[in-house]
């Protein structure tokens, strides 16, 4: 099966030489790249979170697959959801998914399911593939979904993919696809964010889930990454660091209803 693209020609170009143009304004050049666990980035249009994904994504070695980890924005499909087969078609490039990890991913996680259906118009691992294609051809993925999960569900999730990431042998990079505060003051999204981000810094996806909970913040991946933070400790994760931070007030000057994003590394 062959996932074709939602939001081409909305959150970034279709058309592939302006594609990679449109990526390449994000890209840090010299930027020091570091072996990493997991990465947080984020998902809007690549106008306004294109220049933290970009750090993001120029500060990693790149590995043999990623595991691409977002919430489930249209509610189809099941709770959590895995595409095991096929490959996801961009204008750069065709992504294959490695079958292999895929299996032994679901096999360690029982309650997560082979559905295609959830993937077909979710735009938040589709628009992680842009920056991987600019730096490699051929990186594999592992496309998981997640619409919801309680904390100690999140803490099974991670395990399993921990588990599964050890038995494959190979070298993995998760991602946690998110976006942080919603339609809020940039004022109160940089300090909302903030607290989220503190936790994530502390390696606590106890922390993460209980402040997003707690506080209202519109995290709309607070669980994959509360997943990838879990799965990155039980692989030995000893540290994480923010990358860049931004509001889309930064692009668009309108400091009364922003989204924020952050971009951060896990090692």
């Amino acid at each position: 099966m062959r996932r074709t693209p939602a939001v081409a020609g909305q959150f970034y170009h279709n058309n592939p030489e302006k594609l990679k143009a449109q990526v390449e304004q994000y890209i840090l050049k010299n930027q020091i790249k570091e072996k990493v666990l997991g990465i947080v980035s984020p998902h809007a249009g690549l106008i306004y979170s294109g220049p933290v994904a970009g750090a993001v994504y120029s500060s990693i070695k790149f590995p043999e697959i990623f595991i691409l980890l977002g919430p489930n924005h249209t509610g189809m499909g099941s709770t959590v959801s895995i595409m095991r087969q096929g490959s996801w078609l961009t204008p750069a490039q065709e992504f294959l998914i490695d079958e292999e990890l895929s299996k032994t991913i679901i096999k360690h996680i029982p309650f997560a399911v082979d559905d295609p259906k959830a993937h077909k118009f979710e735009h938040s691992l589709e628009v992680q593939l842009p920056f991987i294609a600019y730096f490699s051809d051929s990186a594999k993925i592992v496309p998981i979904s997640i619409m919801k999960a309680t904390l100690s569900e999140c803490q099974e999730i991670g395990k399993g993919l921990a588990k599964a990431i050890l038995e494959a042998k190979k070298d993995i990079v998760m991602v946690a696809s998110t976006d942080m505060s919603h339609y809020v003051s940039d004022k109160i999204a940089r300090k909302l964010d903030r607290l989220a981000i503190d936790k994530i810094l502390e390696l606590n996806p106890k922390g993460l889930y209980e402040v997003v909970k707690s506080e209202s913040i519109s995290m709309c991946g607070y669980i994959p990454t509360t997943i990838m933070i879990f799965a990155a400790l039980e692989l030995g994760a000893k540290e994480a660091k923010l990358i860049k931070y931004a509001t889309s007030a930064d692009i668009n000057n309108d400091y009364d209803y922003v989204v924020g994003y952050a971009g951060l590394i896990i090692k």
